[in-house]
This record gives structure tokens, sequence and C-alpha cells, in this order.
């Protein structure tokens, strides 16, 4: 199998599309940004002398899903039908988790935006808690789920995950 993105000769390309089926798409993807205490509890009481961080989360994470194709050079622009977050706070291992959700009509799979629009969002996060501390740990971020293409459904267990499969 091919490696996308390259042409006979291994140089960079932009993936030609053309010729496959317009298809509903939709991925689901997922993280977690560990916290240490004093950053837990900051995130816990939900808001901070910068406002409620969650929310800076998920603007980060919309902004990081519409970025992609200026992220990634040789990903399609998409025009997106939705985008889909939510968060989940896992008091125990102290990591605040995002799930980001995009979906669209078009040719080309839509799993890197789900992904960077988790990516991002947790660095929207990180971004708000460093004033208390840098001792945060981004990751693993996973995708979760996709449909339409031609390899149809594809969903990947994490059983750690709240919105595992």
């Amino acid at each position: 199998m091919d490696i996308a993105h390259f042409d006979s000769s291994g140089l960079p390309k932009i993936v030609d599309v053309s010729e496959k089926a317009i298809t509903r798409r939709t991925a689901i993807a997922a993280g977690y940004l560990e916290l240490c205490q004093e950053c837990a509890t900051a995130l816990k009481d939900g808001f901070g002398h910068k406002g409620n961080v969650w929310s800076l989360a998920r603007i980060s994470a919309i902004s990081g899903v519409k970025q992609t194709s200026s992220l990634l050079p040789l990903a399609h622009p998409l025009s997106l039908d939705a985008i889909n977050i939510e968060e989940h706070w896992d008091d125990a291992n102290r990591r605040a988790w995002l799930r980001v959700e995009v979906s669209c009509e078009n040719r080309t799979g839509i799993e890197m935006e789900a992904i960077i629009g988790v990516c991002i969002g947790l660095s929207g996060l990180y971004d708000a808690l460093k004033a208390i501390s840098h001792q945060m740990t981004l990751g693993p971020v996973k995708l979760l789920k996709k449909t339409g293409g031609r390899r149809g459904t594809i969903d990947v267990q994490w059983p750690e995950c709240p919105w595992s499969f």
C-alpha cells in the first residue's frame, strides 16, 4: 500500500480525489491533558481569573478544526457541516478529556480535522492553565471513529476513554 501525499518520484503532492464519490463523512477523536494538582483544582473550580477555561478549550478546538488545511498543507480544505465538542473531567487521574466530532459531505476524509481539533483544544486549555503551572502533559490523542469513504466505518477501542465505543 502506498503512503498518501507522494507522487511516483517521491515528491509531495495533494491527493487527487476527483474520482471519489461524495459521501457523508464523520470523524470522532479524543484525547486528554493530564494536570498537576494545582491546575486540576483550578479546572475543577471551572472559572479562573481568565474566565471559564473549558470555554477556551472549546473555541480553540473549533478554530483548530477550521484551520486544519492551513496547518497541514496537503490536507484538502473542507466545507464543514458540524463540529461538536464535549469535555470530561477525570478526577481520579487528573485528566481533562476533550472529544471532537466533525461531519461533512465530501470526497475525502475528515479524520485530521477531528484530531487537530482535539490537539488545538487541549493546547488552548494548557495555555489557560500555564499561569498556574507548566506541569501538564498533553496526550495521547486518538481517532475513535470514522464513517464514510471507501473504508466505511472504523471504530477504535480505547477502554480508558470516556467515549470509547
